[in-house]
């Protein structure tokens, strides 16, 4: 029998998923850049003064322990803090030479560049065809002949068109917990975004789909930004070429990811990498 593995590693060809460790940094053209972000919930004061600057062709990993910030600081840069009520986000988000923290940032459009992948695949309760279509539709792209294209290309950016291109008006949720993440990436494609923002993507998943999403991570990092939050720091150090350490709202330390696991320099990273916090 055909693994769901299979079938995948057959339709991503091993040239373009890369090396499983990457480690070395490849670019120098920052595609997104944040300038002393602070992140307050109400009263509290989540994250500090945040500077950290993501660039073409590479995957930055967001490690640390629960609570530390990481997510919250993802959740700032396509401005989804600002729905959660009584969150207030101050210093610069620098994208396409902008400052994107604005209260006039047009926040449908910004996210039409900026995308997000969830930590839950949470696939529309429509067909697989409609879930690449829906947002292309809302911006007014009503061409068949256009959208057929687009859910084409973005189910093969996503290595998911060989095993649903039979099917695609059938329920997306008839589709395994891997094959759903994979949709949600390709609803993500399929608006051509230069930065994709994980939220720990593979938490929910099994180690087979885990493999399955890094391998499609590493091939997406192509032209674009990737920046991933997870607390697996065997899948940072597979994936990413830079990784950024944050503890209790503080970004401490930030560096390509082979010196960040193999040479740390603060003790609380190296508490961290080691399991001796208390």
């Amino acid at each position: 029998m055909t693994t769901e593995t299979d079938q995948f590693l057959k339709s991503v060809d091993s040239s373009e998923r890369g090396p499983r460790v990457t480690g070395v940094a490849i670019s120098d053209e920052v595609m997104l850049e944040t300038k002393d972000v602070n992140v307050y919930y109400g009263d509290h004061h989540a994250l500090h003064d945040t500077s950290l600057a993501f660039h073409k062709d590479e995957i930055t990993a967001l490690i640390g322990p629960s609570g530390c910030g990481k997510s919250t600081f993802l959740r700032s840069l396509n401005l989804m803090n600002r729905e959660i009520k009584g969150c207030r986000v101050t210093g610069e988000i620098l994208y396409d030479g902008h400052n994107i923290n604005t209260k006039t940032e047009n926040l449908y459009e910004l996210r039409k560049s900026i995308g997000m992948v969830f930590q839950q695949p949470n696939p529309f309760h429509k067909s697989i065809r409609e879930n690449i279509t829906f947002a292309p539709k809302r911006h007014g792209v009503r061409d068949k002949a256009v959208l057929d294209q687009m859910v084409e290309e973005s189910l093969r950016g996503a290595a998911l068109w060989d095993e649903v291109k039979d099917k695609l008006d059938k329920s997306a949720f008839a589709l395994s917990g891997g094959q759903q993440q994979r949709l949600c990436i390709a609803r993500t494609l399929a608006m051509k975004p230069d930065v994709i923002l994980f939220d720990e993507p593979c938490s929910a998943l099994d180690p087979i789909s885990t493999l399955a999403i890094e391998d499609l991570m590493l091939s997406l990092a192509k032209d674009r930004a990737i920046i991933i939050v997870t607390h697996n720091m065997e899948q940072a150090s597979r994936v990413s070429n830079r990784t950024a350490f944050f503890y209790m709202g503080d970004m401490v330390e930030y560096g390509e990811t082979e010196q960040i696991f193999q040479r740390p320099k603060d003790k609380r990273l190296n508490d961290y990498l080691t399991g001796m916090f208390s």
